[in-house]
């Protein structure tokens, strides 16, 4: 294997060529990520506030913005930790638009749930 360079302990860590090499930057968009997903999170359009905390919090910036508001999910790099969803500080004054439960706006729905 070409640039393949075996590990030696003959020299400090420094010296060591650094692994995984990303030499083209932005390639992570072309990834599907998000299969391995088992919960998928779920908002409430209606009672949404737009405060963008999800948008904030989300490790894999799966929220979608457009001029300043939330617009959906980017399922396919979305892994379902749930992040968005414990973050929330907005509590739905009626059932949610999809689970029927009293919670948070953006709530964790089992992915076999949209039957893909």
């Amino acid at each position: 294997m070409a640039g393949y360079e075996s590990p030696r302990l003959d020299r400090p860590w420094t010296e060591v060529n650094p692994g995984g090499i990303v030499l083209e930057s932005g390639n992570s968009v072309t990834y599907i990520t998000g299969t391995w997903r088992s919960m998928r999170p779920v908002r409430d359009l209606e009672q949404c506030t737009q405060c963008l905390l999800c948008w904030i919090v989300c490790p894999d910036a799966s929220i979608t913005v457009n001029n300043g508001k939330v617009v959906g999910f980017d399922y396919d790099h979305c892994k379902g930790c749930g992040i968005c969803a414990e973050q929330c500080p907005v509590t739905v004054k009626k059932p949610h638009a999809h689970t029927g439960k009293i919670g948070k706006v953006i709530q964790m729905v089992p992915e076999t749930e949209f039957g893909q």
